[in-house]
């Protein structure tokens, strides 16, 4: 079976934006949250909890869907979902993004929050889009945790995803968690990134305490100082994991790249500081033909920023919505 055989146009990263972190930062300030109100629904989960769906306006009647799922701490509300969501619409397809649990700006019923390998929640919501619109061709398109989700959740369910999914888009997935994790303890800037994630996670935890209380240990959750410790006794024990390295190792999307079965675009550079280098699944891409990866020297973390200050540009959004069009659109 022949590989994919998707012809991106090529990046040019911006040369007033340049090494990973400049990618990283500035596209995060310039990317706009603009654009028309979401209609916002809420689910009753099977479990008793709630996940709340944003709807971009309906772009026709017989339109594909794509589900849109943001990153860690993020919310449909991030620049790049809105964008994404902009650029998705303007080909005709429908737009709709997952508010991970907690994630929606109102905490959660239940213990639990999302996490990295917690694909119960998409797969409801794919199920529940397929029940709906039994016709309509579907996508999904997954930014770094949200990535790693998508990519998860497709190797898990193999051929059986077909049923729910047409195509599939992963922009700078931590493909190896473990990795990932270790990389920004490494170094002043990956710290200060981990840091801005803690302040949100434990945020969030305050705001539960009392529905945590009897579960966690509330001081040593509180006084981790690295994503690891937090993952260790927070993210683990919530998610029925032993520890974080025990959760780092089932929930790596790397693992699962190889029972793709979708067309799935990936979407990577090499100077991403969520992940190092070496960690790049390239062969697991390159062993799936229902896998194509676009690898760049530049780009930094859902970054890959383009054109001017003044008229900024970002190509990843661009080609995976290239993409989705392609497989999607009849």
């Amino acid at each position: 079976m022949d590989g994919l055989n998707f012809k991106p146009v090529p990046f040019r990263p911006a040369r007033w934006a340049r090494g990973c972190h400049a990618q990283t930062i500035i596209s995060r300030i310039l990317r706009s949250p603009d654009g028309p109100a979401y209609h916002r629904e809420r689910l009753d989960t099977p479990d008793g909890d709630f996940l709340d769906l944003d709807w971009w306006p309906k772009p026709s009647t017989d339109s594909p869907i794509v589900l849109v799922l943001h990153g860690l701490e993020g919310s449909t509300s991030r620049g790049y979902v809105r964008n994404v969501c902009r650029e998705l619409s303007v080909q005709d397809i429908w737009p709709v993004a997952l508010n991970f649990r907690g994630c929606s700006g109102e905490p959660n019923r239940r213990p639990r929050f999302y996490h990295s390998g917690e694909t119960g929640d998409p797969r409801f919501v794919l199920e529940l889009l397929r029940r709906r619109y039994p016709d309509r061709p579907m996508g999904a398109l997954g930014f770094s945790l949200g990535g790693n989700v998508l990519l998860k959740l497709l190797g898990e369910d193999g051929s059986d995803v077909r049923e729910r999914l047409d195509s599939a888009v992963a922009i700078s997935v931590p493909y190896d968690l473990a990795a990932g994790s270790q990389l920004l303890e490494q170094s002043r800037m990956g710290r200060l990134y981990a840091a801005h994630f803690m302040r949100s996670l434990k945020r969030k935890v305050r705001l539960k305490q009392q529905l945590l209380a009897s579960i966690l240990d509330l001081d040593a959750v509180l006084r981790s100082r690295t994503l690891w410790e937090f993952d260790d006794v927070a993210t683990a024990p919530l998610g029925g994991f032993k520890n974080a390295a025990t959760y780092y190792s089932e929930s790596s999307s790397f693992r699962f790249l190889g029972s793709i079965d979708v067309p799935t675009l990936l979407i990577h550079a090499e100077d991403d500081p969520f992940l190092p280098a070496q960690a790049i699944p390239r062969a697991e891409a390159l062993d799936n033909p229902m896998v194509q990866l676009l690898l760049h020297p530049d780009g930094g973390h859902v970054g890959f920023l383009e054109g001017t200050p003044v008229k900024p540009s970002f190509w990843a959004e661009v080609e995976s919505v290239r993409f989705l069009a392609e497989h999607l659109i009849t």
